[in-house]
């Protein structure tokens, strides 16, 4: 049999849970509520337990409203004596009990009568004994007193007053005595009435006796023989139960648990029903009589059954399905109502903290991605980039770090450009070494040739070649590379065979400084033509030393103190002339001047301190690169700095390889090419540019690395931007620039002039204007370039003349910006009106009024607010203010509140009170000024500054 709970027992039994959980503890077996549960065994001892009691309890059953039959069962069982007369009743039939407690209850009431009447004539008699003691000590004061006289009459009236009080105490004793009779007489009246309805009872109590005798005898004897069938059913049951358990004990444990499981049968279980209460299951219920069950019920009782039943059981919920569940948890897709009286909690806006507000991306970004990233819609993001007026964007664009940083801003993010330079890419190939003084050497400088073509540039370098190099060679030299090493008694220097404009300003404009010193050569018969102008403009931009070597000095119509005075007002000062500038005469066809000129050359290297360290990887610039059909890709390479060997790894832009051969100015394989050392480079896997940077790299990986960087900055061509005036004023308001750089081209020299003179007149202290070239005619290519290669900001001025072949479209692919004047004072007065805006604006003060402090308010989560009289001027909300506390500013920042009386206004007059709230600060007390003031912004002018 499987484990039953207490309260199906309780049912099963008829009692109540509580009555059956006390007879169960009385029993010995532990239980807590009604939802404990009971083994087998236990079960089968509290039916027995209570079985037995009910044999020795009475039983009581109500025959009529007014009439209760009590009797005693039997112990000895019927089975033994069937012929047994019915028991003795034990007590006292209804109709006698009736008139017993009648009679009882009037002798109660009698008795009740005579106590109290017993406790009044005693009280009676104590208050009469305590009179007369009062007396008698009245009358012994009487006789102290009889001598005198004057107290006579007052003891008479005394007397007097004590004689009323004891005809009055007589009087209410009297009226009590009555009132104690008249109640005895209704008690006694109370009593008989309820002595004749005691008899009234008995007789009506005797004839139910009668009629209630024959029905008793029969229900007796249908109880006694339903007791003795259930006695030998639970005998029965007892001895199977005991015959099971034993063989349940010879059982294996499985076997046992499973025998154990086995529920007992309905009989078992369903045994002692209350009457009416039919079994339910497969059990068939016993016929009418039999067994202790009563005849067939009446309709009326049967309904009167139901209703007791069902008023006596809970009334069933209906409930819907999304209602069941835990209660602290709902179901269902219904709203919860809120109660009343509480308000709904809002949602609460949480502000990322400072971590989650920065965004990391690499030198660019999707418009939608950057407003994923910000938590926000993509189309709020557009509608705040067109409000700060950036045009062409749209939901799919891209935008660079610094307009994803500045949009960023609007929203409380951070925009960090995680992505690494170029610089730092070549720093993470090339590894880890160190760069120490001791380790830095002396090193040959890098000259290259300049100036017009037919000054006999090209005469004069093969003149140093042949007279150099050719000594000593038999059959003479192959040239292989655009450079060549010379070497004197006092030291080598490097020669770079390149058209110098051109190469150089390539370098300059990649930050390449590939040249130390630049050598003009000038014909001595020709003087300073435009190429030689454009050569000194490219060097001077550059920064780099010239030394000016005068050509054909042979010829008979040379004049160099011609040329001395023209390049003198270039800005080439002769050194005999106080200038810094070397001149050395020369004649590629005689050979004079060439050791002066190479001895000046090496005088200025040792004044530069040019050193390198050959202990470093190697870095260069690659001067020019072919496509040889026999050996691949041919770089000729200026080393600079480092050393590099067969075998190696470098990268020179996009392209990289490994080292397979190196070859010198002299056509000889070397193994390994120290600092200022041209070489010819076999390995490369492309064909790198003119003027890309050589680095070697540790190996092959990071090469590649360093290529792909180098290809995805080409491989995307972005736009620069314009760099103009209006560029020009925003470095110049942010303090990058204090130099305004001018390209400037006209139609005839006369113009130039003239311009050149009212620019330069425009410099200020803060703005210097600075012409780097100009010249006649058209805007060339050159030009463009030059203003591309200058540091810092250079743009072209042309007056009636416009750009010629490509220059345009290669100003604007370098971000070089050109413009074109047809009227003299209209460059003039844009150039000014520019330089002027550069300016940073003037702040001026503008004192509004002030106000005196009267009296302070200090109001809770606002802070303290000032009584204040303004007693000049004018107090305005939206300016600013200062707090003077005896002639010293205590407080200086903005006006949080401002108001007359309750109402919040924009200013108060001279001569009004107001109450004023100073934006974080409360430490305000009485007498202390507060000034009103306001910062203008007025613009800068070039007499100014």
């Amino acid at each position: 049999m499987s484990k039953v709970r207490v309260y199906e027992v309780a049912r099963e039994l008829g009692l109540p849970n509580r009555e059956l959980i006390q007879r169960i503890g009385a029993l010995g077996i532990q239980v807590r509520n009604h939802m404990s549960v009971l083994d087998p065994a236990e079960v089968d001892r509290v039916k027995r337990a209570l079985e037995k009691d009910r044999a020795e309890a009475k039983v009581e059953e109500q025959i009529r409203p007014t009439v209760t039959r009590r009797r005693r069962r039997k112990k000895k069982p019927v089975a033994e004596e069937p012929a047994a007369s019915a028991p003795e009743e034990s007590s006292e039939s209804p109709a006698e009990a009736a008139a017993k407690a009648a009679i009882e209850s009037r002798a109660a009431a009698e008795r009740a009568a005579a106590r109290k009447r017993a406790a009044e004539e005693k009280a009676a008699a104590e208050q009469a004994e305590a009179e007369r003691k009062a007396a008698e000590a009245e009358a012994a004061e009487e006789k102290a007193a009889a001598g005198e006289s004057a107290s006579e009459e007052k003891a008479a009236e005394t007397a007097a007053a004590e004689t009323a009080a004891k005809a009055e105490a007589a009087e209410a004793t009297a009226a009590e005595e009555k009132a104690a009779a008249e109640k005895a007489a209704e008690e006694k009246a109370e009593a008989e009435k309820a002595e004749a309805e005691a008899k009234a009872a008995e007789e009506k109590a005797a004839e139910e006796k009668a009629a209630a005798e024959k029905a008793e005898a029969e229900a007796i004897a249908a109880e006694e023989k339903a007791a003795a069938e259930k006695a030998a059913e639970e005998k029965a049951a007892a001895e199977k139960a005991e015959a099971e358990k034993k063989a349940a004990e010879a059982l294996p444990d499985a076997a046992s648990r499973a025998r154990r499981a086995e529920p007992p049968p309905a009989e078992e279980r369903l045994t002692g029903l209350p009457p009416g209460v039919k079994k339910r299951g497969n059990t068939i219920a016993p016929p009418p009589g039999v067994g202790g069950r009563r005849k067939e019920l009446t309709p009326e009782e049967r309904r009167r059954i139901v209703e007791q039943h069902q008023a006596s059981r809970p009334r069933r919920q209906i409930r819907s399905r999304s209602s069941i569940g835990p209660q602290a948890r709902p179901h269902g897709r219904g709203k919860r109502r809120s109660q009343r009286g509480i308000k709904p909690k809002q949602t609460e806006i949480t502000v990322p903290s400072a971590h989650k507000r920065k965004i990391q991306i690499e030198d660019q970004v999707a418009l939608q991605t950057l407003a994923q990233g910000m938590s926000i819609k993509a189309t709020d993001l557009l509608m705040k980039l067109m409000q700060m007026g950036v045009q062409g964007v749209h939901i799919n664009s891209t935008l660079d770090a610094d307009t994803a940083a500045i949009i960023a801003e609007e929203f409380n993010y951070e925009v960090e450009n995680v992505a690494r330079s170029a610089e730092e890419v070549v720093e993470d190939a090339r590894g880890d070494f160190e760069n120490l003084d001791e380790d830095q050497e002396g090193r040959p400088p890098v000259v290259t040739i300049m100036g017009h073509v037919d000054h006999g540039k090209t005469s004069l370098l093969d003149k140093i070649r042949s007279a150099k190099v050719a000594e000593g060679e038999a059959g003479g030299i192959t040239q292989h590379i655009s450079s060549f090493r010379v070497d004197t008694d006092k030291g080598t220097v490097v020669f770079l065979d390149t058209p110098g404009h051109e190469a150089f300003t390539a370098m300059r404009a990649r930050g390449a400084n590939s040249t130390d010193i630049v050598i003009l050569v000038v014909a001595a018969d020709d003087g300073a033509m435009p190429q030689t102008k454009e050569a000194i403009s490219h060097s001077q931009a550059a920064g780099v030393p010239i030394i000016v070597a005068v050509n054909k000095i042979d010829k008979p119509d040379a004049n160099a103190e011609s040329v001395m005075n023209e390049l003198a007002s270039l800005g080439l000062t002769p050194e005999d002339w106080g200038g810094d500038t070397m001149y050395v005469s020369t004649s590629a066809i005689t050979g004079q001047g060439i050791d002066e000129l190479l001895d000046s050359i090496l005088l200025q290297a040792e004044v530069m301190e040019l050193t390198a360290n050959s202990k470093i990887p190697a870095e260069g610039v690659v001067l020019e690169a072919r496509l040889d059909r026999g050996r691949g890709v041919v770089a000729n390479v200026l080393i600079q700095d480092g050393s590099v060997a067969t075998g190696d790894y470098v990268v020179a832009g996009s392209s990289w390889g490994r080292v397979r051969a190196l070859t010198d100015d002299r056509g000889k394989q070397v193994k390994q090419a120290g600092p200022a050392t041209p070489v010819e480079l076999l390995g490369l896997d492309s064909l790198p540019d003119a003027g890309d940077k050589l680095y070697k790299v540790t190996n092959a990986k990071r090469a590649q690395e360093v290529a792909e960087a180098n290809q995805k900055d080409t491989s995307t061509p972005t736009v620069s931007a314009p760099r103009g005036l209006e560029h020009f004023q925003q470095m110049m308001q942010s303090g990058e620039q204090e130099e305004l750089q001018l390209v400037v081209k006209a139609d005839v020299h006369g113009s130039i002039e003239a311009l050149n003179k009212s620019l330069e007149d425009l410099s200020t202290d803060k703005v210097r204007v600075k012409i780097v070239h100009s010249g006649v005619g058209g805007i060339t290519e050159n030009d463009v370039m030059l203003a591309s290669a200058s540091e810092g900001l250079c743009i072209i001025i042309g007056f009636n003349v416009r750009p010629q072949g490509k220059a345009n479209s290669m100003a604007k692919k370098n971000g070089v910006e050109i413009r074109t004047y047809s009227v003299i004072y209209e460059a003039i007065d844009e150039v000014k009106a520019a330089m002027a805006g550069l300016l940073a604006p003037k702040l001026v003060e503008k004192d509004l009024g002030q106000a005196e402090v009267r009296a302070t308010f200090g109001i809770p989560k606002v802070g303290t607010i000032a009584g204040c009289m303004v007693t000049e001027g004018k107090v305005v909300r939206s300016a600013k203010a200062r707090l003077v506390r005896d002639g010293v500013v205590v407080w200086d920042g903005k006006i949080s509140s401002l108001k007359r009386v309750k109402d919040d206004v924009r200013e108060v007059a001279n001569g009004f009170e107001c109450g004023i709230g100073l934006e974080n600060f409360n430490d305000i007390k009485e007498g202390d000024v507060i000034e009103c003031y306001e910062v203008e912004e007025v613009a800068a002018t070039l007499e100014d500054a």
